[in-house]
């Protein structure tokens, strides 16, 4: 069994055990393609069998999320499962929310928060803030390509659509937005509705995957924002095998070094890059029979 599954996640528990779930349902080898918060829900993207071996080229994939940020207390977990660290009379308006958010998109500058699953010299940050400890965290820069409100969802509270690359941290943002606004906020609600070309619509419960009502989706289903190299089945040896091979007689634009999938014909082989009129191999997927 090799490919993806979209899986939606609920909220209560964590990435790794849905993993650890559909692994024994399925009995083969089970990855996740980017961590959720134990509380958040949404798409999970789950790599199968041999489709393990691409979690390095799904990484930037861009991801959607629908947040619920609240106005008037902020937590130390920076959500609303942690203990309120300080609060605020002053709740910005609506206008007052937009007129701020164009200052947390684009590239911006984040200081991942002490209940997260970065290392530091080997420990977790949040077993270090479970025992009380707090360390020193540099900031990281990260990509948000646009942030909507979406309603108002209390007289304190906002429902934003967040569109964002790897590494972002929504519940930073919604703290940090109340600290901008010189109020104090958290985020109490989190819904991711996409990564890449998966959306929450198309996504399998847990209950589905139990009983086998789910469909595995080719591995390249995660790898559209690449662009794409189809050989005749003369090539197929040499590509199976990782050797270069030329492009001369190709009639696409080619971009050196960008990766690119790579096809016999209708049959996705694996992942290549381009140097000078070159198709060198990065990974080979599919098996040599």
């Amino acid at each position: 069994m090799n490919g993806v599954i979209n899986l939606f996640k609920p909220p209560g528990i964590t990435s790794a055990g849905a993993v650890s779930f559909v692994k024994r349902r399925i009995k083969a080898k089970v990855g996740h393609a980017g961590t959720l918060d134990p509380e958040a829900a949404g798409v999970l993207p789950l790599l199968i069998g041999r489709g393990t071996r691409l979690f390095n080229y799904i990484a930037d994939l861009n991801k959607v999320y629908l947040a619920e940020i609240v106005f008037g207390a902020a937590t130390d977990t920076q959500d609303a499962q942690g203990q309120v660290v300080s609060t605020s009379r002053n709740i910005p308006s609506i206008d007052e929310l937009n007129k701020a958010l164009p200052n947390f998109t684009g590239e911006i500058q984040q200081i991942p928060p002490m209940y997260s699953a970065l290392k530091k010299d080997g420990k977790r940050l949040y077993d270090l803030a479970r025992a009380g400890q707090s360390v020193e965290r540099k900031p990281r820069q990260v990509v948000v390509d646009s942030i909507d409100i979406v309603s108002q969802s209390s007289e304190n509270s906002y429902l934003m659509r967040i569109s964002c690359g790897k590494g972002t941290y929504i519940r930073t943002l919604c703290h940090d937005l109340g600290e901008y606004l010189g109020s104090a906020a958290h985020m109490n609600i989190l819904i991711r509705e996409s990564v890449g070309h998966m959306h929450m619509d198309e996504a399998y419960t847990m209950q589905e995957i139990e009983s086998g009502n789910f469909k595995l989706l080719p591995a390249d289903s995660l790898l559209c924002h690449m662009p794409k190299l189809v050989f005749d089945k003369i090539y197929s040896k040499k590509l199976l095998n990782g050797v270069a091979i030329p492009l001369a007689d190709i009639d696409e634009i080619i971009n050196n070094n960008e990766n690119y999938r790579v096809y016999i014909e209708d049959s996705f082989i694996g992942i290549g890059y381009v140097e000078g009129e070159i198709l060198r191999s990065r990974l080979v997927y599919a098996a040599i029979s």
